[in-house]
C-alpha cells in the first residue's frame, strides 16, 4: 500500500515538473545560442570587413563630423569607404557644444545638412541654429552606416604608404598597443591601401604631420578664435595637401594656420562635403 502511494506521489511530482518545464519554455524570451557561436559570428564579420576594406577607394582618418560627412557622401556616390577611429566611439567632438555643455550649433546654411539627416533643431536667431549634440551625432553616424561606410575603431594611425610620389595608403596598429611602453611590447603595424586618403583627424592632423616630418608639406598651427573668418576659410582651404592626401575639418585649420571657430560645426560638415567632392574628382582623374 505504501509503495502504491509513493508511486502515485512520484508520478504527480513528475507531471508537475513537466508542466513547469513546458510553462518555462513557453515564457522563454530568447533563442538558445552557444557562446562559441557568438564569438565566431563577431570574428567572421570583423574578418570580412577587414579583408574587403584593406583596399578601398577612400580611407578616412578620424570619425568626427568632417570625416563622417565625407564618408557618407562618398559612399552614397558608390565608392568603397573605410573610416579608422582611435577611440571606441564615433563622433569626435561633435557630442558636445563647448565647456561640457551638449547643445551644438551651426550657422546658416549648414542647417540644410541637418535637414538632410532628419535632425530636429531650433532657430536661435537669424542665421544660428541649435540641437542636442547626441541627436546630431547619432543621426550622422546612422546615415554613414546606412550608406555602407565601414569602421575600424580603436585603430591608431601610425604612418602613410607613399608610392611614386603620392600617398597610397595608411599604416595602422591597435590603439592599446600605442599606450604601452616600447620595452613591454613590440607589435608591428599593418597597412591598408586606397586611391585617396582623407585626414579628418582633427587638431592632431596626423596624416599631414607625417608629411611634414619628411619635408613634404608645411603645417602652421591654429590661430586664435574668430568664428566668421575661421569657418569660411576652413571650407575654402579644404583640399589636397599632397598627391593622394586631402585635409578636412580641423586638420585644415591646423595645417593652414586658420582661425579657430570654437563650438559651432557648420564648417566641419561643409568641409566634409567638400573633401568628398574633391576625392571623387581625384579618383576620376586617376581612372582616366
Amino acid at each position: 500500500m505504501f509503495e502504491g502511494a509513493k508511486l502515485l506521489m512520484d508520478n504527480k511530482k513528475n507531471v508537475c515538473m513537466q508542466e513547469a518545464t513546458v510553462a518555462e519554455q513557453s515564457s522563454k524570451i530568447f533563442t538558445d545560442v552557444r557562446e562559441v557561436e557568438i564569438t565566431r559570428a563577431i570574428a567572421n564579420e570583423f574578418h570580412d570587413v577587414l579583408i574587403d576594406r584593406a583596399e578601398s577607394d577612400v580611407i578616412i582618418i578620424g570619425a568626427g563630423p568632417a570625416g563622417l560627412t565625407a564618408s557618407r557622401e562618398l559612399s552614397n556616390l558608390g565608392f568603397k569607404v573605410l573610416v579608422i577611429e582611435q577611440n571606441n566611439y564615433l563622433g569626435g567632438g561633435y557630442w558636445l557644444g563647448g565647456y561640457m555643455m551638449n547643445p551644438v550649433t551651426v550657422r546658416e546654411p549648414a542647417q540644410k545638412i541637418w535637414d538632410e539627416l532628419g535632425v530636429p533643431y531650433k532657430k536661435v536667431q537669424d542665421g544660428l541654429y541649435l540641437t542636442p549634440g547626441p541627436h546630431a551625432v547619432s543621426k550622422l553616424i546612422a546615415a554613414a552606416c546606412d550608406a555602407g561606410v565601414k569602421f575600424l575603431q580603436l585603430t591608431k594611425f601610425d604612418d602613410l604608404v607613399l608610392k611614386n610620389g603620392r600617398v597610397a595608403g595608411i599604416v595602422v596598429n591597435w590603439m592599446p598597443v600605442s599606450a604601452l611602453p616600447r620595452n613591454i611590447t613590440c607589435v608591428d603595424p599593418v597597412a591598408f591601401e586606397a586611391k585617396i586618403i582623407i585626414d579628418a583627424s582633427g587638431h592632431d592632423s596626423v596624416g599631414v604631420k607625417r608629411l611634414v616630418d619628411r619635408g613634404l608639406a608645411e603645417w602652421k598651427g591654429m590661430e586664435p578664435m574668430y568664428v566668421n573668418d575661421g569657418e569660411e576659410h576652413v571650407v575654402h582651404k579644404t583640399g589636397e595637401v599632397y598627391p593622394g592626401l586631402i585635409a578636412a575639418g580641423m586638420s585644415v585649420t591646423e595645417t593652414h594656420g586658420l582661425a579657430r571657430m570654437g563650438p559651432t560645426f557648420g564648417s566641419m560638415l561643409y568641409s566634409g562635403k567638400r573633401a568628398a567632392e574633391i576625392a571623387a574628382e581625384k579618383i576620376k582623374e586617376l581612372e582616366r
